[in-house]
């Protein structure tokens, strides 16, 4: 497999994920990094939520004022778009919740698709990538 010039090797399917390269302070910089994200993320989620609730009884709002259409449409867009950006970061707690388990097995760091090191900068840019930016790119080009 080739993304430009460069060969992809793809390791058989039933071979075992090899170890990190990573040392422990790396690990433990990057476990606090997924930590602190997951946190931020839930926080959010707990915001959008409470939102979300807000704006389907009405706003809170205990006026006996009829709601012009318009309004009511503009809240149920708000509120499919807070549930849309809700499942965003829930998937996005669970891809940190993956690299948690990962650090904790010893293969954070290590493309589960190729069995390559992950390059530092890409872990430092997105800490719950599972892939190398090599097949990553190949799975957005839907080559793989």
């Amino acid at each position: 497999m080739y993304l430009g010039d460069k060969r992809i090797v793809m390791p058989p399917e039933d071979a075992p994920i090899p170890k990190t390269r990573l040392n422990e302070k790396q690990l433990r910089e990057f476990e606090d990094l997924l930590l602190a994200k997951r946190q931020e993320l839930v926080g959010d989620v707990t915001t959008l939520t409470n939102e979300a609730l807000r704006l389907s009884d009405g706003g809170g709002s205990v006026s006996h004022m009829p709601i012009h259409m318009a309004d009511q449409g503009t809240d149920n867009w708000e509120q499919e778009f807070n549930i849309g950006l809700m499942e965003k970061e829930r998937a996005r707690i669970l891809e940190i919740d993956d690299a948690l388990d990962r650090i904790a097995l010893g293969t954070y760091g290590v493309c589960m698709a190729t069995h390559r090191p992950i390059k530092i900068a890409r872990l430092r840019a997105k800490p719950w990538a599972k892939y190398g930016i090599e097949y990553a790119r190949l799975r957005e080009q839907g080559k793989v």
